[in-house]
């Protein structure tokens, strides 16, 4: 006869929502076993003489409720090889167990009949409690074991088995990143039973004043307030659509990916800004522009019926899966070099054969991005100079060719020297490992602070900048010079 693992569940609380047929069964039982003897119903049954053996050791001998619950599972198959037994758990079997999900998975290849005899969730109790129809929308989470992505705080959200105080801190403040500090939660005792109290406090004060037990469990009301939800990645989603909607904003629905290139390019560049800045709040800002374009180049596709943000996500997902194998896969790299050479050797495998080494190279960069890539992929096979003399020569041989077009050849001839020497400076900046774009934008940068300083002192004298003499104003330009302007 093959042996039997009989799972009860032992209610809410009170020792009446034991079913009489549950009672029967561990009355009869030869063994019994309790999750944790830390239950009302338990300590009743032993004190009726019934020998329990519960696994509350198991909890203060492992570091994670993933080993614990491993270490219960594994001690109750090895105690049922001997022989059919009966194993207790809080509420309903079927609530938030993971000893139990654990049981059902392996049964077969344990070969031992796993049978759920039921028993009574605090789930109706809770939702009297608290006073809400769990059909409006409703996320039930395991305070020991969940991730801050799953939260929906737009969803009645119901924390179970926050066993202690370091199970409230951790609900605490994963709902701290999402919701305001003094945000309105519910703690809930002993659903259900004569003990059930029920006790709001603001969300700061959740590990604070509030003592918590295994019956403890934490409700959280939806979000009603707008700005609260502002950080919410679907909640962007939906005011991008709503600017491209029937309603929506008459600039925003004329847009194309073709207008849009423009605003990608400054915005980016507005955030190499802010990082020169090192204004974290102001560069927070200026990836939330970039993440907008992101996001209108998305709903256009939408739009168009031709990919969504969704299919974004999933290539950017795949791809970063796929090109790390040292992360995700059987694949070992130590350093950068060994990273790198990994990265090329998917790249080429995802393009098959390769006739050139500068394919790959995005023709969509800007010119002096594009000839910096250009330059080190070339380095790569060994065409480049491995001292900076002959880069220099490079540099005031391409001068002097500038300069014999811009005196005797056409606009095309004086177009194309000039872009040699741009191409030449590149070479040289990429010797002394300095990006040429960061460079430029770096002189920009400057070059209107001084200009700006200049308009205000000219401001400042009641002189008019358009009559002024070249003479006068670099004399601005000097002073903002030794005023460190930058």
């Amino acid at each position: 006869m093959t042996n039997k693992i009989t799972i009860i569940g032992t209610g809410a609380g009170d020792f009446d929502q034991l079913s009489i047929g549950s009672y029967r069964k561990l009355q009869s039982a030869g063994r019994v076993y309790a999750r944790t003897i830390d239950h009302p119903v338990i300590r009743e049954l032993i004190e009726e003489g019934l020998d329990i053996h519960g696994f509350d050791h198991v909890y203060e001998e492992n570091e994670s409720f993933e080993h614990t619950y491993r270490a219960i599972v594994d001690e109750l198959w090895d105690e049922a090889s001997k022989g059919s037994l009966v194993y207790t758990v809080p509420g309903h079997p079927m609530m938030a167990e993971a000893t139990v999900q654990l049981l059902l998975n392996e049964s077969k290849g344990k070969g031992i009949h796993v049978e759920v005899a039921g028993g009574q969730s605090f789930l109706d109790a809770l939702f009297t409690a608290v006073r809400i129809d769990p059909i409006e929308g409703c996320q039930i989470l395991d305070a020991t074991r969940f991730m801050r992505e799953e939260v929906q705080v737009r969803n009645h959200l119901i924390f179970v088995q926050v066993y202690d105080q370091f199970t409230a801190s951790n609900v605490k403040l994963t709902l701290m990143e999402l919701l305001p500090d003094d945000y309105e939660v519910t703690v809930l005792q002993a659903a259900g039973s004569k003990d059930e109290r029920v006790v709001s406090v603001p969300l700061f004060e959740l590990d604070r004043t509030v003592e918590v037990n295994n019956l403890t469990a934490v409700y959280v009301p939806p979000v009603q307030e707008e700005t609260i939800l502002y950080r919410d990645f679907s909640w962007l989603r939906n005011v991008v659509a709503t600017l491209r909607g029937p309603e929506g904003c008459p600039w925003d629905k004329k847009q194309t990916h073709e207008s849009l290139k423009k605003y990608l390019l400054e915005e980016s560049y507005e955030v190499i800004e802010a990082i020169d800045s090192g204004d974290v709040d102001h560069l927070a800002e200026e990836l939330g522009d970039v993440l907008l374009q992101v996001m209108l180049h998305a709903q256009i596709g939408e739009d168009d019926g031709m990919f969504s943000v969704d299919d974004v996500i999933y290539y950017l997902n795949e791809k970063l899966i796929r090109r790390h194998p040292h992360v995700f896969g059987e694949e070992k790299a130590h350093t950068a070099e060994e990273v790198a050479g990994l990265w090329n050797s998917v790249k080429q495998k995802e393009k098959g054969s390769t006739p050139s080494k500068l394919d790959g190279i995005t023709k969509g960069l800007t010119g002096l991005m594009r000839a910096s890539e250009l330059q080190k992929a070339a380095a790569k096979v060994g065409f480049d100079w491995d001292e900076p003399e002959p880069i220099w020569e490079k540099v005031k041989e391409e001068l002097n060719e500038f300069h014999e077009a811009v005196k005797h050849e056409t606009f095309g001839s004086k177009e194309e020297e000039l872009g040699d020497l741009l191409f030449a400076i590149v070479n040289l900046a990429r010797y002394y490992k300095i990006d040429p774009e960061v460079a430029v934008h770096r002189t920009n940068h400057k070059f209107e602070k001084r200009f700006q300083y200049i308009e205000k002192r000219v401001l400042e004298n009641n002189e008019l900048i358009d009559a002024m003499s070249l003479e006068a104003l670099d004399h601005y330009w000097e002073e903002a010079k030794s005023k460190g302007i930058k």
